[in-house]
């Protein structure tokens, strides 16, 4: 497939999802979003075991295209409901990262704001520059946080974090990123990528039908008490002790040697 606002990379199982529309901060339009989906499909078909979202020159991404280029083949105008253009682009794609079955993780090489920041926060694991910031920025445009952004930011650095990046839309480091429990990872701006990439590779040559429950199972305590998370925790291990993962991960125990799973 030929993409026009993204990159695409397949190597050693992992996929690497770049948006490309550098020349505005790869800010988002409804074409980047169907090539992100088509370009996880893709790499699902493909046989990936892990994916990896980025953006192209100095930022992850900027949000919404609020302006828009007739030239410009990945804009479009904004539309009157802007919740209709949640309905059509932004969900659905949070909805397919959601339940994806392979470990997601984002890159983030440079600023994510608005809903970028929604994205670079849908990682499994997420690694960001240390130049970089996050900015949840709605407020400043009279807007409120969407592409998943509230309940990430408030799951991830709880009521008070979230409430004063939202009303205050202020920037915020990677350091202090990081020190929220935002982000998994910073590092030098130069090792952003690679160390991504590296840790997909790692997860790819991993068991992935485990790992495809663990990431659903965490999301899913989020809004359980103990009690359904330990239902929830009985019905994968007993779907994850049938797997040949598993079996070989015994195997390979009493052997004295590390396991080679099949991702089945």
């Amino acid at each position: 497939m030929t993409y026009e606002t993204i990159t695409f990379d397949l190597a050693d199982r992992v996929a690497t999802l770049a948006i490309d529309r550098p020349a505005r901060m790869n800010a988002l339009t409804p074409r980047v979003f169907a090539e992100l989906t088509a370009g996880i499909d893709a790499a699902l078909e493909q046989g990936a075991r892990a994916i990896v979202l980025t953006g192209t020159g100095g930022a992850f991404c900027s949000g919404a295209d609020l302006v828009g280029d007739a030239e410009d083949s990945g804009a479009a105008p904004m539309p009157r409901d802007l919740g209709e253009s949640l309905d059509t682009s932004y969900n659905p794609f949070v909805r397919k990262v959601a339940a994806l079955d392979v470990p997601f993780l984002t890159a983030i090489n440079g600023p994510a704001v608005g809903a970028g920041l929604g994205l670079a926060l849908l990682g499994d694991i997420s690694v960001m520059a240390r130049s970089a910031y996050v900015l949840l920025a709605f407020v400043n445009i009279g807007l409120v946080p969407d592409a998943g952004a509230t309940w990430l930011v408030a799951k991830g650095a709880g009521r008070t974090k979230a409430l004063e990046m939202a009303l205050l839309g202020e920037r915020v480091s990677a350091a202090e990123a990081l020190a929220a429990g935002l982000v998994t990872r910073v590092v030098d701006d130069a090792a952003v990528l690679a160390e991504t990439q590296a840790l997909a590779a790692k997860l790819a040559a991993g068991p992935s039908v485990a790992i495809g429950m663990i990431r659903k199972q965490v999301a899913a305590a989020l809004s359980m008490d103990l009690e359904q998370s330990l239902a929830v925790e009985r019905e994968n291990q007993t779907r994850a002790g049938h797997t040949r993962d598993f079996a070989e991960a015994v195997r390979a125990f009493g052997e004295k040697r590390k396991p080679a799973f099949e991702g089945r």
